[in-house]
């Protein structure tokens, strides 16, 4: 498993590669600049988030192979369909597959490559709902961030 840090407009990132696949996305207070990687996905990952940044209506093309339950998987493949700017309600999600929503947000709970994943792009139907397991804090600003940066309002 190799890592790289890198900073966003947001909050830090560590980003992890396992087998050519993105495994782990996990946001941090600090970041601890790692100044280079020879790890080419992870060099592209640290592109595609930056192209993001200056675009919210960029499409990440990486690999990604999260380890959950078969579950979790359908969850995440069902939320890498949303488009950015674009958000749908935990819900919404738990009648596409027939489930309940609080399935759902255990499910959003444990992405482990949010943002790649959007996650970020699913909220309650009475206000924004959690992000990362957090339902206030840094991690509620952050993805308020991401959709605002979207040009989504909650």
């Amino acid at each position: 498993m190799q890592s790289v840090y890198c900073k966003t407009p947001y909050c830090g990132l560590k980003i992890t590669q396992l087998d050519n696949c993105l495994h782990g996305l996990d946001f941090i207070d600090e970041t601890i600049t790692k100044p280079h990687t020879d790890d080419e996905l992870l060099r592209e990952t640290v592109s595609q988030i930056q192209q993001y940044i200056k675009s919210s209506a960029f499409s990440f093309d990486l690999p990604v192979k999260p380890q959950g339950t078969d579950f979790q998987r359908k969850v995440w493949s069902t939320l890498q369909k949303i488009p950015a700017g674009k958000v749908r309600t935990y819900g919404d999600i738990a009648d596409e597959l027939g489930t309940s929503a609080r399935a759902v947000g255990n499910a959003c709970r444990q992405n482990p490559i949010p943002l790649i994943i959007p996650c970020h792009r699913v909220v309650s139907s009475k206000g924004i709902g959690g992000f990362v397991g957090e339902t206030q804090g840094q991690k509620i600003s952050i993805k308020q961030q991401l959709l605002l940066h979207e040009g989504v309002e909650i």
